[in-house]
């Protein structure tokens, strides 16, 4: 099982690889904020759950769940 940290790395690649100023890129790098600044995935997914703005954190949320799908 991977943990936050892992996949903290995962979406800072992701975020790396998208176009600046891109919902992808924005999306990505919260997630991967998010992921190496809390305690677990339960955590992470909560924090995530206020992020805006909303297609920010429906594109952070899907991303998040496809990263931890896969841990």
């Amino acid at each position: 099982m991977r943990d936050n940290l892992d996949l903290a790395a995962s979406a800072q690649e992701l975020a790396d690889a998208a176009p600046t100023g891109s919902i992808d890129r924005a999306a990505a790098s919260s997630v991967a904020i998010t992921l190496a600044t809390t305690r677990d995935i339960t955590q992470a997914r909560e924090t995530l759950d206020g992020l805006s703005p909303e297609e920010v954190r429906e594109a952070a949320l899907q991303l998040f769940d496809r990263l931890s799908a896969g841990s």
